[in-house]
């Protein structure tokens, strides 16, 4: 009986060996890993959202600018970032240009101010400023209304479709590239095999841009701008998120998805500035967020949606490093890696028979 019993437990430990390999068990172990970070970047992002530095214009006679400028730069918290301007003209262009968030007007011949707020930049943003300079006007024995100059579309509630749109685009973009590694060997082969693949994501790239730009366009009215516009940041950024991805995998292999979902998805959502601009973000989402594609590629979307594409110009730049780094990456590591990886032979369906 005692043989028996052990001959069952060592056929049962056979058959776990053989369905959970050691490498099977590690990569199990790494998906534990981006689950926790996603968890962690994603309350941590979004936790405790509250304004930090907003920048605020400040249009009032000279004197009175001065002192007001000094009192709301002084509130506990440091939640705005004022600075004086000259007109109303000039406080609505900054609005435009996104220099500002937001602009308080100061009645010089009454007690009734108006606070001018874009809401196409993100609701939550404009929402999370009026009480806080109420709050500061309510104290100096003043009233003010708020007037939302730049507001989202009616189609686009709280002004979020920017930032589905990117990141569906993102998705798109790292998906594909995946897709077109793993299924011939997670490492590109050869410097051609890169090219067919960076070419292939590009004509992906194209297609992905204009389907999303008619969905949140034409089909759904949830964006207003430039549909050619839209169309052309689609397809840099699923390009630039494509071509990162396809530089992970050949640095890393298979594991160099999860290091994609860790850019782009873990990190690079969370600080996009989409749910909660980047005043409301704590410091460290803050920082990366534009630098990421998501980030870049929401910032970027709602200035061609709401702004005239004011603005655009350092996303862009942001989107296109991602692309060309991805790009000469993914080349160089093609080109120069070492033969004989097991992750570099094609996949059984690709080898020719043999003659």
């Amino acid at each position: 009986m005692a043989a028996t019993d052990h001959g069952t437990r060592s056929a049962f430990l056979r058959e776990v060996r053989s369905a959970v390999t050691p490498h099977a068990f590690l990569l199990v172990l790494g998906v534990l890993g981006l689950m926790i970070a996603f968890i962690t970047s994603y309350a941590g992002a979004f936790h405790h959202p509250r304004p930090t530095d907003v920048p605020l214009g400040v249009v009032a006679p000279p004197p009175a600018a001065r002192q007001l400028v000094r009192q709301l730069d002084r509130l506990p918290g440091s939640p705005l970032d004022p600075r004086a301007l000259p007109s109303e003209r000039a406080a609505r262009q900054q609005l435009a240009d996104r220099e500002i968030d937001g602009a308080l007007l100061v009645d010089p011949h009454g007690t009734a101010d108006r606070l001018l707020v874009a809401g196409g930049g993100g609701a939550s943003l404009a929402q999370a400023v009026e009480p806080v300079v109420t709050s500061a006007e309510k104290s100096r024995h003043r009233t003010v209304r708020t007037v939302d100059v730049i507001p989202a579309d009616p189609g686009d509630s709280r002004s979020l479709s920017s930032f589905y749109l990117v990141v569906g685009w993102c998705v798109g973009g790292y998906l594909c590239a995946a897709i077109l590694a793993i299924s011939a060997g997670a490492r590109p082969s050869n410097g051609h095999r890169a090219v067919i693949r960076l070419a292939a994501l590009a004509l992906y790239a194209i297609a992905a841009g204009l389907a999303g730009a008619i969905v949140v366009g034409p089909v759904l009215a949830a964006l207003p701008g430039t549909f050619f516009g839209l169309w052309g940041l689609g397809a840099l950024v699923v390009f630039a998120v494509g071509a990162t991805t396809l530089a992970c995998q050949a640095l890393l292999g298979v594991l160099g998805i999860g290091l994609a979902i860790l850019l782009i998805v873990i990190l690079g959502n969370p600080s996009a500035g989409g749910a909660y601009p980047y005043p409301l973000l704590p410091p460290f989402w803050r920082a990366i967020g534009p630098a990421l594609p998501p980030g870049a590629g929401t910032w970027a979307a709602r200035s061609v949606a709401y702004f005239r594409g004011h603005a655009v110009t350092g996303p862009l730049l942001v989107l296109g490093a991602w692309a060309a780094g991805g790009t000469v990456l993914t080349l160089l590591l093609s080109v120069f890696r070492k033969p004989g990886n097991a992750a570099d032979e094609p996949a059984p369906e690709e080898r020719l028979p043999a003659a």
